[in-house]
């Protein structure tokens, strides 16, 4: 079972890791796009959420500060998911799809890193 466990660690980690580098590899793509969705200072926004989604990540990977690590993926997935995936309010059939997609996924990650902080005590 701990093959199992470090192939968990692997891609649960991983994509929060290829998530935050994106963050700064598509940072002039991605600051508008939050700037649409008002987020105020949207190119630091990018930035602050692409270093915490990426410190989460290599936490889960590494075994190294994991509380820390996935206390800053609660926060970024608890504050981000309504905020930048609010498919309520989106009109176009299917820009609400995605955005619904993409809100559940979220909340999916969110309850993930929650069930990890309780067995990680």
């Amino acid at each position: 079972m701990e093959v199992v466990f470090w192939i968990g660690r692997i891609l649960f980690g991983g994509y929060f890791i290829l998530s935050g580098l994106n963050h700064f590899i598509m940072l002039n793509q991605m600051a508008p796009y939050a700037a649409a969705k008002k987020v105020p200072a949207p190119k630091l926004a990018v930035i602050v959420t692409g270093l915490m989604l990426l410190t989460g990540g290599l936490a889960v990977l590494t075994g190294l500060y994991v509380r820390l690590g996935l206390w800053l993926l609660v926060i970024f997935l608890v504050f981000v998911t309504p905020w930048m995936h609010n498919f309520w309010a989106v009109e176009d059939p299917m820009q609400r799809m995605g955005e619904q997609v993409n809100f559940f996924k979220n909340i999916g990650l969110l309850g993930a890193v929650l069930l990890l902080l309780y067995f990680w005590s």
